[in-house]
């Protein structure tokens, strides 16, 4: 399996609601200019805190929620989603990284809810959502090696290499989609109370896209 859960963390998180996409044969630099479907998803996330803050929504909230109850500050670490609208609230747009990359951005501002992109040839042995061990390996973007805490929910694999720490909070450099990606999982995760059917509604828009974008791409949806 690609992508699954440890039984202990859906036992914990019920109201969790998980969106899964496989996408094979994809390059970064897409055949369509993506620079349109991005604009028109990040004018939907501007909308989301034009009357208030990313604070007040009610998909933040829910993780806020989530990580208070892992010990952590929700100001100190937000999760991916929260901080794109952060950012765009204060700056007025979204970094550009790769087209694949700024597209799944603007989705999860759109949709106020974290979306994780994994180059699947980095990852050994598909990913689980677990708590650490502490004995973890994850890759910063400034290039340092750290070990995730005893307890802290972490994307891992079968070598015990953390892809993404504190769970939505931050991904790894090892996995990230990069120009040589062409194999990616698509993770997007949500706990408020709308989350399942905004979660298939997500999903279903990014399907779309990528196979508008990327048309010799397969596009899966897969299982949690």
């Amino acid at each position: 399996m690609l992508f699954s859960y440890s039984l202990s963390l859906r036992d914990e998180f019920p109201e969790l609601s998980t969106g899964v996409l496989h996408v094979q044969g994809i390059c970064p630099i897409a055949e369509t200019d993506v620079a349109n479907y991005v604009a028109q998803l990040t004018t939907l996330g501007r909308q989301r805190i034009a009357a208030g803050t990313e604070a007040d929504l009610p998909e933040i909230q829910a993780w806020r929620r989530v990580f208070s109850r892992m010990g952590l500050k929700p100001t100190q670490y937000r999760c991916a989603s929260e901080a794109l609208l952060r950012r765009l609230r204060k700056e007025g747009d979204l970094p550009s990284v790769l087209p694949f990359v700024d597209l799944c951005n603007a989705v999860s501002a759109a949709f106020a809810i974290p979306v994780a992109a994994f180059d699947l040839d980095r990852v050994a042995g598909g990913l689980v959502v677990r708590r650490a061990t502490g004995t973890e390996r994850y890759d910063t973007f400034s290039g340092e090696i750290e070990h995730p805490e005893a307890g802290e929910v972490i994307f891992a694999d079968a070598k015990s290499r953390a892809h993404a720490r504190r769970w939505t909070n931050r991904q790894s450099a090892y996995s990230a989609v990069s120009s040589q990606t062409h194999n990616v999982l698509i993770v997007a995760e949500a706990m408020h109370g709308t989350a399942k059917q905004d979660v298939s509604r997500l999903i279903v828009s990014l399907t779309e896209t990528i196979r508008q974008l990327w048309p010799a791409a397969s596009v899966r949806e897969g299982t949690s």
